[in-house]
């Protein structure tokens, strides 16, 4: 398989973990605020990594160029910025960070 497929299923993997573990926090705190972050953890991180990582395994020429480790470097950071920023800050009602997420 190539590695950034590898590298795409394991961050999918991680998101999926974080995931899991914001859904564990609203569903014991009781407070469902920060639903928006929970399930772009979900979408983005989780479910959009491993279909990434599908596509390089299913496509391994298209893999072995630059551009697809930009790709991951470039997408993963994204969502590195992003996720926290709406998951703390615009869940938390701090409207003037939504540049960021955006």
């Amino acid at each position: 398989m190539p590695r950034v497929s590898e590298l795409f299923f394991k961050t999918a993997i991680v998101f999926l973990i974080l995931g899991i573990a914001a859904g564990l926090q609203m569903a014991i705190s009781g407070d469902h605020g920060a639903f928006p972050a929970h399930a772009h953890i979900n979408l983005l991180g989780w479910v959009t990594s491993a279909i990434f990582g599908g596509y390089y395994a299913l496509n391994p020429a298209k893999a072995e160029r630059r551009i697809a480790m930009i790709h991951y470097g470039l997408y993963t950071v994204g969502l590195v910025i992003m996720l926290p920023a709406l998951y703390w800050m615009l869940a938390a009602g701090h409207p003037e960070i939504e540049p960021v997420v955006a």
